[in-house]
């Protein structure tokens, strides 16, 4: 059986006990798109990342990846199939059913890190050219779709430890 749905408040605790600076910003309201959500945090979409699960079939075999990408970017799955060796079609995204399972989160709020189970993590270099754009200030998946997570894209890397990508379509 499934542990419990993770929360902001487990996120909360994940940032305190792993020392990771960052903050929740709570109650933004309904921000079922990037651009909603730039909007309610004062911010441009560039700033805002996601948090994506895909599933990379090899061998017979799947793994699970965490793609965090720019927000206003669609993910080239040529890209990541190229990465690994595979073709396109053996990139799959994840199901909410499965990041749920897997992350811990619901798809839509799931932060960067803090996750169920660790995953290896590409991180697109859309965000890292946005980052410079904005002083190193980003904004993610805060646990639930009514918050957020302010980071630095320095953070990012030093948690998430990536492999940088180029990914956006």
């Amino acid at each position: 059986m499934a542990d419990a749905i993770r929360t902001p408040r487990d996120l909360a605790q994940f940032l305190l006990d792993a020392r990771i600076a960052g903050e929740l910003i709570t109650d933004i309201g309904d921000t079922p798109t990037v651009p909603a959500a730039a909007e309610a945090l004062g911010v441009s979409s560039e700033q805002i990342i996601k948090t994506l699960l895909f599933w990379v079939e090899k061998e017979g075999e799947r793994q699970a990846i965490v793609v965090i990408s720019n927000g206003v970017s669609r993910v080239d799955k040529r890209s990541l199939a190229a990465h690994f060796g595979v073709g396109r079609k053996r990139i799959k995204l994840a199901k909410p059913d499965e990041v749920l399972e897997l992350l811990g989160y619901p798809a839509g709020g799931v932060p960067p890190w803090g996750h169920r189970t660790e995953c290896p993590v590409i991180l697109d270099d859309a965000v890292a050219d946005a980052a410079a754009r904005f002083g190193g200030v980003l904004y993610g998946g805060g646990g639930d779709d009514r918050t957020m997570l302010r980071m630095t894209f320095d953070e990012l890397l030093r948690v998430t430890r990536p492999d940088m990508l180029a990914v956006s379509e």
